[in-house]
């Protein structure tokens, strides 16, 4: 089960268990972004999927491959949440004019400095508003559900706008901020990052904490990763369509490294 307040890499006080058993170990969700962003990003997740390394996908919408994904993802079974994209361009057919228009506007206000994602902006409460509810409308008709689940391209889900102005729904389960230790990036980034993560925990369900993928090496760090994922609930951020990060999901290299932890089978399992 999802906890909703614990901040940072410290493990959950007391995790609940899966199913309501007593909490004995932690969870390693492998989460693939991008799912439907092209057709090789698609094919190289599925592999990953096959081979049991991926327990996941965030799933775009309004991209070239969104359709035939999404009907992969229903045939297949395949656990996938909503990639929201408020920077890189719809590279799907058909996407309507406004919603272009809109999605442009966020787009330069976003990718215009390191800082505009942090700084709510009231002129573009009605295009944020625009192509949040474009894209989850989009996921319930690809998918035949709405997303119970969502993070962002870029992780801009976490940008000022968003966040503030409460267009995620409460109670579903979004992705956190990176987990960090202490030196690992400086006190204020890591004092922000808290502060946030303390706000997304008031309304939303989180996991304890956040990794990538990358970098693989060095092996000490991907290996505290799995440790971690023995005693808290981990989501750890994949790339498929890397060459690098492909090869350690499918090549064995995370079956020896992670030894006997478990990866899980989606996020389903977690509920309020």
């Amino acid at each position: 089960m999802f906890t909703s307040n614990v901040v940072g890499t410290e493990p959950a006080a007391q995790p609940i268990g899966v199913g309501g058993n007593p909490p004995q170990t932690g969870c390693l969700i492998v989460n693939a972004d991008d799912w439907g962003r092209d057709r090789e990003t698609t094919d190289r997740t599925l592999d990953c999927l096959r081979c049991g390394t991926v327990s996941s996908v965030s799933a775009m919408v309004f991209m070239e491959d969104s359709a035939r994904s999404a009907g992969i993802a229903q045939d297949h079974g395949i656990d996938a949440g909503l990639h929201l994209n408020f920077t890189s361009v719809f590279s799907g057919s058909g996407v309507p004019s406004q919603l272009r228009e809109h999605q442009e506007r966020v787009s330069q206000y976003l990718l215009r400095n390191r800082f505009s994602q942090v700084v709510f902006h009231p002129g573009l409460i009605v295009s944020f508003e625009y192509v949040v509810e474009a894209q989850r409308d989009e996921f319930a008709r690809l998918h035949g559900r709405e997303p119970d689940r969502l993070d962002g391209h870029h992780h801009m889900h976490l940008c000022a706008n968003v966040l503030f102005g409460r267009l995620l729904p409460a109670g579903t389960k979004v992705r956190r901020n990176f987990s960090f230790r202490p030196g690992e990036k400086s006190r204020m980034n890591r004092l922000y990052r808290a502060t946030i993560d303390r706000v997304l925990a008031k309304r939303y369900l989180l996991t304890d904490c956040f990794f990538a993928l990358l970098p693989v090496e060095p092996q000490k760090g991907i290996d505290e990763v799995f440790s971690i994922a023995r005693r808290s609930i981990v989501e750890l951020e994949t790339h498929p369509v890397n060459p690098e990060e492909f090869r350690f999901l499918t090549g064995g290299e995370i079956m020896r490294r992670k030894g006997d932890l478990q990866i899980a089978k989606g996020f389903r399992k977690f509920s309020a």
